[in-house]
């Protein structure tokens, strides 16, 4: 088969790390399809346009997997350019599409919702198969965060925009387990039948990360320290994220064998150094930012790795969090520190959930590892392996060619 994947920030991972669709391109190849991904020239959260002249669009191939870029407008933050920038490759995609072979199907991304209903009305003119995906519910996400109420303007047309994709496409694809519940809620469910939504949740590249974990090796004297039980957290560093509750945890911990290790940047991170200091907060160690090649090494050499995250009303509908599956693939067990309707993690029996995530609860879930007698641990760190050969993107890409096919 002959098929595009459309998703606006989908540039090769050299220039933005967001790999699902590079992934799930390698895997088609291998199984002897035809695959080209189209994506916006912006990279996001850069500085960098991949078009720099005049060019409607711009093809390159990067390990093997076509790309198409379609110039749109440079943006910084959040603003009126970025929704312009979103807007302006949905209008620009079918023109550039025509300039390719017809495809047999195509999977197009939300967010944003804009270019995934593009995609979707592609798939109606050229008579091909229609997959819109779903890696994040827009506008539900930005009601959960507060952004905007669910009555706003915005909101409101996103949400008609969101159910004609549901309704329109051949099936739907969601990365989170519960996502249906979330078609419920709406009132959909007689538009928007369960037999035409699908799960595939993100993953990890296996061979990539075995590769990266023995070829690229952190250096550090904690992660080599055989006396300490290394509890490891990667990932942003931002108000958000509400790290003080693991500085808060910490605290509760008096036993010394116990170290927090924290790999990561943001806006938050001098605050959180000045409470380690003056708080005196010995067990707590922020390593700074580190390249993504270096995160397998670091996870595979924690005791306990810590999935953290500010609880949220929209996890009850399941999580797709990228660390998550590099966890599991590091053979450790995981701790999540939140409330969620769907943890790959906890299902597995790879680790265990902090529902009331307390600093006296999370701490307490850090000691019952740290204590574990050395079969129960042992069963946590293979029940991790076993997961994440499931959310492996070999065995994800057959999962979203058998909708494709379907």
């Amino acid at each position: 088969m002959n098929i595009w994947l459309i998703n606006h920030y989908a540039v090769p991972p050299k220039y933005y790390p967001l790999a699902r669709q590079t992934n799930f391109a390698k895997h088609l190849m291998a199984l002897g399809h035809d695959v080209t991904i189209f994506a916006a020239s912006t990279v996001h959260n850069s500085d960098m346009n991949l078009i720099t002249d005049k060019q409607r669009f711009r093809e390159e191939t990067v390990d093997g997997v076509h790309y198409v870029y379609i110039k749109c407008m440079d943006y910084r933050d959040n603003g009126l350019k970025r929704i312009y920038n979103m807007c302006e490759f949905a209008w620009k995609l079918p023109g550039v599409c025509k300039k390719f072979p017809k495809p047999d199907a195509i999977v197009s991304t939300s967010m944003p919702p804009m270019s995934c209903a593009a995609g979707v009305k592609l798939a109606k003119k050229y008579k091909c198969k229609g997959i819109a995906e779903i890696a994040d519910l827009w506008p539900e996400s930005i009601v959960a965060y507060g952004i905007a109420g669910k009555n706003n303007p915005a909101v409101i047309l996103l949400r008609i925009l969101e159910k004609w994709i549901y309704k329109k496409a051949d099936a739907v694809v969601f990365t989170m387990e519960n996502a249906y519940q979330y078609i419920r809620e709406q009132g959909w469910e007689k538009q928007i039948p369960e037999s035409k939504v699908f799960y595939v949740n993100n993953g990890v590249e296996l061979s990539a990360f075995k590769y990266n974990r023995d070829n690229f090796v952190a250096e550090d004297s904690d992660l080599d320290n055989k006396e300490l039980f290394k509890v490891v957290y990667t990932g942003s560093i931002r108000k958000v994220n509400n790290l003080g509750l693991l500085l808060d945890a910490a605290k509760k911990i008096e036993d010394l064998r116990v170290r927090f290790l924290i790999w990561g940047d943001g806006d938050e991170l001098p605050e959180l150094k000045k409470r380690v200091a003056n708080e005196k907060i010995d067990n707590v160690v922020f390593k700074g930012r580190v390249n993504k090649s270096f995160v397998p090494s670091i996870v595979s050499r924690a005791d306990l790795n810590i999935a953290h995250n500010t609880p949220s009303p929209i996890f009850r509908y399941g999580i797709s969090f990228n660390k998550l599956f590099d966890y599991l693939a590091a053979g450790k067990p995981v701790l999540s520190d939140f409330p969620c309707g769907h943890n790959p993690a906890v299902i597995g029996n790879a680790g265990v959930e902090v529902t009331e995530p307390t600093p006296e609860n999370i701490s307490d879930a850090v000691m019952r590892f740290a204590n574990m007698d050395e079969e129960q641990y042992r069963m946590y760190s293979e029940n991790a392996l076993a997961v994440s050969e499931e959310y492996s993107f070999e065995a994800l890409t057959k999962k979203l060619l058998s909708v494709i096919e379907g």
